[in-house]
């Protein structure tokens, strides 16, 4: 049996494949690129032979090729929190997908599929990819004190940081060489201290790319709403995706639209629901416009072509008013 991994590269992707390859480990062909990058699948190609692990990439966004993999023979199983749609009924298909919770991520599903085995590793995942509270609670309800958790919510934000741009180039480490370097470390703690140039390397670059970011007016601001336009720089495509999080951290009643124009002159837009108010779903707005998705706390939109921008920003304010 061949055995191929394909998954996100940002935290949650990262660390839910560390705790899937911990609990049952496999040598692996591995298959990621940039977080915005999650129609994987089309870069796979298999046999009867190839069984593939799919990790936080939307199944909507992949279904065709979901459905080429289990016709070429292939045998699938797939953990993910974002918009399914339909799934496919096959049985060389397992799925393990919870799109309706708010507090739930990939890491945490697969944490609940190994029974927590690598509990700080699942807390790494939910830390990066903004599900505080939930991280919190668990974390505590684990045996973590709040200084541990602290380290781990950092590690997990700099590894997310790491994942955003618009290509390979603008990161400071592939996302499948950094999990590479992640792996052999049963606890992210022990990482932390025997991996200092990597994660000083993050941890700076993500001081400086944040204080760039909130150097940058808002392009509007109310109560219920703001929005933020970045340049098409390297810094603002590697920082967009951790500072809306921080953005709507600092602000939970308010929701927030991070704008950043691609290289070629489309806009890659993150978007976050009030954390206050999640019977507001960032997803049902992305996905009104092409190439936008998500979930119900946060989604985006990955090339909006530059007339459609004003539009954008028009229905954003009007949806979260």
């Amino acid at each position: 049996m061949n055995y191929i991994d394909v998954f996100n590269g940002d935290a949650d992707g990262i660390c839910a494949l560390i705790q899937l390859r911990k609990a049952h480990p496999q040598d692996a062909q591995l298959i990621t690129g940039v977080k915005r990058d999650i129609q994987l699948l089309k870069n796979v190609e298999a046999t009867p032979d190839d069984h593939i692990s799919v990790l936080d990439i939307s199944f909507e966004k992949n279904r065709a090729d979901i459905q080429r993999l289990l016709h070429l023979g292939a045998s699938i199983e797939y953990y993910d929190h974002h918009k399914s749609g339909t799934l496919v009924n096959h049985p060389k298909l397992r799925t393990y997908i919870d799109d309706q919770s708010s507090a739930i991520c990939t890491g945490l599903l697969v944490d609940r599929k190994i029974d927590g085995q690598f509990r700080a590793w699942a807390l790494v995942a939910a830390f990066g990819d903004n599900f505080n509270a939930a991280a919190m609670t668990l974390g505590e309800s684990s045996g973590f004190d709040r200084k541990s958790l602290c380290t781990l919510q950092k590690l997990g934000v700099y590894i997310n940081y790491n994942s955003y741009g618009e290509h390979l180039s603008d990161l400071f480490y592939h996302p499948d060489a950094l999990y590479r370097h992640l792996l052999p470390f049963t606890s992210p703690f022990d990482f932390i201290n025997e991996k200092k140039e990597i994660y000083n390397t993050l941890a700076e670059g993500y001081a400086n790319d944040m204080a760039a970011a909130k150097s940058t007016p808002y392009l509007h601001q109310s109560t219920r709403s703001a929005i933020v336009l970045f340049d098409n720089e390297k810094w603002a495509r590697r920082v967009s995706g951790v500072y809306i999080n921080a953005l709507a951290n600092q602000h939970p009643d308010r929701a927030h639209a991070v704008i950043t124009q691609n290289t070629d002159k489309t806009y890659k837009i993150s978007i976050r629901s009030p954390l206050n108010k999640t019977e507001i779903h960032a997803d049902k707005l992305a996905s009104q416009f092409q190439t936008g998705g998500g979930r119900k706390s946060a989604a985006g939109i990955n090339a909006l072509p530059d007339e459609q921008l004003n539009p954008f920003i028009n229905t954003f304010k009007v949806y979260f008013s």
